[in-house]
């Protein structure tokens, strides 16, 4: 089982990479479900780190459809991570209805080549999952990451099942937000990857605190409560999938 661990540090790789993970997938401001790394943590995490490195390439948080000057900062961007030392790029984008944007898609992948390309969770805002399937098949793209169209793995887990049964052999089904708690469900269901973050709670080291400000506004995380990748948890949640 390969384990894929969501990450927003270059502290965050390592830590994935002593838990014994074979891949990392590199995000910006995940309480947002990510976004493109700067290229300074790119190539940091690059120098840090000998295992897989796939990078997000996703221009803000919201939804997938995007503007033509949010499409060009996406090819910038891509060029960008394949210099910067990337293993594979990570994308999604949709048209209005919902559907796979086809023509965007293929153009983002080409660009992408010769790295492996995986598309993300916007596969989880299409109408027809088993339609969007097919055209990431017809596309060439080579994972799909998804919750099985559920706001959690577990809840998606039939869906997922299906997935994996029509994808077969021509596209990687990888299940998004595996933890301790639904490893065995999923290696159960046929998966031959599993995406988790593998996060614990970290508090923070500042002796002074100001409690009544807030970056990102009350109903954000307060600054004082950090979330950082644990090797232990993924070590541990490794060692339960070999028992």
């Amino acid at each position: 089982m390969l384990f894929e661990i969501c990450i927003d540090s270059v502290e965050g790789a390592i830590a994935a990479q002593e838990g014994g993970a074979l891949r990392v997938e590199l995000c910006d401001n995940l309480v947002e479900g990510g976004t493109t790394p700067s290229i300074g943590m790119i190539e940091m995490a690059r120098r840090r780190i000998s295992i897989g490195l796939n990078v997000i390439i996703r221009p803000r948080g919201g939804d997938f459809l995007y503007s033509d000057l949010e499409f060009e900062v996406m090819k910038l961007d891509i060029e960008a991570a394949k210099k910067a030392g990337a293993d594979g790029i990570v994308f999604g984008i949709l048209n209005a209805d919902g559907t796979i944007d086809k023509a965007r898609s293929a153009e983002l992948i080409a660009l992408s080549r010769p790295l492996p390309v995986t598309f993300h969770r916007a596969f989880d805002m299409t109408p027809d999952a088993f339609a969007a399937l097919e055209t990431l098949i017809e596309l060439g793209a080579d994972r799909l990451l998804t919750s099985g169209q559920q706001e959690t793995v577990a809840q998606g887990l039939p869906l997922l099942r299906e997935l994996v049964k029509v994808a077969g052999k021509r596209i990687i089904v990888m299940p998004g937000g595996g933890s301790e708690h639904n490893v065995q469900q999923l290696a159960e269901a046929g998966v031959s990857e599993i995406h988790m973050t593998g996060r614990s709670v970290l508090h923070s080291k500042m002796e002074f605190r100001r409690h009544n400000v807030f970056m990102g506004g009350p109903a954000m995380p307060d600054e004082f409560t950090l979330k950082r990748t644990d090797a232990a948890k993924i070590r541990d949640i490794r060692q339960m999938l070999q028992k």
